[in-house]
């Protein structure tokens, strides 16, 4: 039997309407954390379906840091005006720019990451390898597995949230999808440091 408090609970938590709520603390037997798992799962179905509507409507989301010397500017997408004068969505605009603020990314997916960069990366990882005396039949896994940890972190989407390291920028715009109702994605950003 789900209670006021833990439908009110999972409602901040999650986003979910209350008859989402409900279901999800029912099929969990009352189970908050199961629960939470349920409208996750349910939520990203729902992001999935928003994913080929159109977003031609948004915000220009800012950040300037407080020594005023570094920051950045993200276009954050919509689909409708009304959402793009929401505030939950304005202030998700300024978290990615303060994101991109403070983690520098270079692009916008792992496989965006520029070609001769990565290729410069192996070759320092190649030779400190090879300084390590790791074995040739060991070296090559082991490159892949820098070169994808080095792909996700540079690239905005796969970068881990400042403000919350348990989530990728990604997982963040699912959320968002999830609580505001409409598609929204990432335009172009740019960082500006002195």
């Amino acid at each position: 039997m789900s209670t006021l408090e833990q439908i009110k609970s999972l409602r901040e938590q999650t986003g979910a309407g209350i008859v989402d709520v409900k279901k999800a603390l029912e099929e969990a037997g009352g189970n908050a954390e199961e629960a939470v798992n349920i409208l996750r799962k349910k939520g990203g179905d729902k992001a999935l379906k928003k994913s080929d509507r159109t977003a031609e409507e948004g915000v220009v989301g800012t950040y300037v840091h407080s020594n005023q010397k570094i920051g950045a500017m993200v276009k954050v997408m919509c689909e409708t005006d009304f959402v793009a004068r929401n505030e939950d969505f304005q202030a998700l605009a300024k978290d990615i720019a303060m994101h991109i603020t403070a983690a520098a990314p270079t692009c916008m997916n792992p496989e965006d990451v520029d070609a001769e960069l990565v290729a410069k990366e192996r070759e320092i990882w190649q030779t400190q390898l090879q300084e390590e005396g790791k074995p040739a039949e060991m070296m090559e896994k082991i490159m892949e597995g820098k070169e994808k940890k080095f792909r996700e972190e540079s690239a905005l989407m796969t970068q881990a949230f400042v403000k919350d390291p348990e989530k990728t920028i990604e997982d963040l715009l699912k959320e968002a999808v999830i609580k505001i109702g409409e598609k929204i994605e990432i335009g172009t950003f740019s960082r500006i440091a002195l």
